[in-house]
Formats: structure tokens, sequence, C-alpha cells
């Protein structure tokens, strides 16, 4: 059976900006994910978050292309996994977890998922997943 892994917005990011600090290195994940076959799984959240990123730091045209083109399945959360991130942002009053953190913690833990492509600190400190990056 083919590995599913998370790709969160810090990844999608790093990826398409040649300037960001982990560019090499989202660029090898990909590799290896095509190499190994890995299915990339990605929320609806985070599409729009990493829709946000992009246009902001590389333009109308870069976030258009990539809109167009998600390089993972895209998955909905669901109303349980926006009240189970309520829940994980109240029960973690010492981290500054955003809501799409959250959401992706509550989602990855739904469909079984243990590992995720990130450079965003946030999934080191819930710890419950292997964080490939950073």
């Amino acid at each position: 059976m083919r590995d599913k892994v998370f790709v969160d917005t810090s990844a999608f990011h790093a990826l398409l900006n040649r300037r960001d600090l982990h560019h090499e290195e989202a660029v090898e994940m990909l590799r290896r994910a095509a190499a190994e076959r890995w299915i990339l799984v990605t929320s609806n959240f985070v599409v729009a978050e990493a829709h946000a990123l992009i246009l902001h730091r590389l333009g109308r045209r870069a976030a258009r292309e990539w809109l167009e083109n998600v390089p993972a399945l895209i998955e909905r959360a669901s109303e349980e996994d926006e009240r189970r991130a309520v829940r994980i942002i109240l029960s973690h009053p010492d981290k500054d977890f955003t809501l799409c953190d959250a959401i992706s913690f509550a989602m990855m833990e739904r469909l079984g998922l243990r590992r995720v492509i990130s450079f965003d600190r946030h999934f080191r400190q819930y710890g419950r997943f292997e964080v490939l990056g950073g």
C-alpha cells in the first residue's frame, strides 16, 4: 500500500519560492514523494492559506497557476475536524497554533496520517506526527 503524507502550507510555499530557506529541501521532498510513490494529501484550509501566501509573496500568476495544479489530493475538513481544532487550540494555551494548523492536526488524526511535509514548527510542537522537513 502506498504511503499517504500530508502537505502543509509551508511546504507548498517553499517549493514555489526559490528564495525560501527551505526551497531545495522542498524540491527534494517532492522528488522523494514521486520516487517512493507517496499519495500527497492536503486540506481545503491549507489550500486557502497557501493560495493567500503565494499570492502575497509571489504574485497573482504564481497563485493562479498553483491553484490550478495543487500537487496533492484535497480533503475537506469536517465539522468535527473544526470542533476538534478548537479543542486542540484551547488545550495548548502555551502554543500559537493557527486554526489552519489545528485543523490539519485534527484531519491527520482522523485520516490516520502519521507523516507531514512541513517547515512549520507547530507540527513538531504538537508532537504527534513525523515531520519531514526543516
